[in-house]
Parts: structure tokens; C-alpha cells; sequence
């Protein structure tokens, strides 16, 4: 009989998928953002506020933040689990990593909506 022990990180087809799809999504966005900023050409503060006065813009940026901070979690998160052994650490810096990213997830809707 064999004996498992599980440690490490949770290595598996979601967190793959999850990595890969939020890749996706802010790949698309920043070609989206470049093809705007060619098409628009801003060159006033006025004229950036007019391209992220739209609800699209706003939108997509939003999920731009949302995908990267869910991609970043993921990756910190395996980082935490393979090398940091000591439990209470590991809880500490979690936590830690949980609310900054929170707290980015409110700033970027705080900024995209003050717009």
C-alpha cells in the first residue's frame, strides 16, 4: 500500500486552465487597448478619458484587472505552497497576498468608475 502524503501546491487541470484563460483575456485586451489608442491617437487627458468613458472600455478593463489579480494569486499562491514549509508562514503570507490583491481589485474599480 502506498502512502501520500499531499503537499505543495494544487497542481492540476483547473488551476492550468485558470492560468491560461486569464493569460487569454489579458492578451486580447491589450491588443484591443492598442488598436484604440492607434484609432484614436489621444494626445490630451480629455481624450483618454473619452476612450475609458465607455461602458466597453471600462468593461474590458475591469476584467483586464480582474484576470490579472486572479492570475497573479494563482502563481503567488504555488509559489507560497512549494517553498515556504512553515505552515503559519505560509497562512501569513497568503492572507497577505489575498488582501493586497483584494485591495487592487478596489482601487482599479474605484479608478475605472470615478471616470
Amino acid at each position: 500500500m502506498v502512502n501520500r502524503i499531499l503537499v505543495g501546491a494544487h497542481y492540476g487541470l483547473k488551476d492550468w486552465v485558470i492560468q491560461r484563460a486569464t493569460a487569454i483575456i489579458m492578451a486580447l485586451y491589450t491588443v484591443i487597448f492598442f488598436v484604440v489608442v492607434l484609432a484614436v491617437g489621444p494626445n490630451s487627458f480629455d481624450s483618454w478619458r473619452g476612450i475609458f468613458a465607455n461602458g466597453f472600455m471600462k468593461f474590458a478593463s475591469f476584467l483586464f484587472f480582474l484576470s490579472l489579480f486572479y492570475h497573479a494569486w494563482v502563481g503567488v499562491r504555488d509559489i507560497w505552497m512549494d517553498y515556504i514549509k512553515p505552515a503559519g508562514l505560509r497562512l501569513l503570507l497568503m492572507i497577505a497576498t489575498a488582501a493586497v490583491l483584494v485591495g487592487y481589485t478596489g482601487w482599479a474599480v474605484q479608478i475605472l468608475w470615478r471616470i
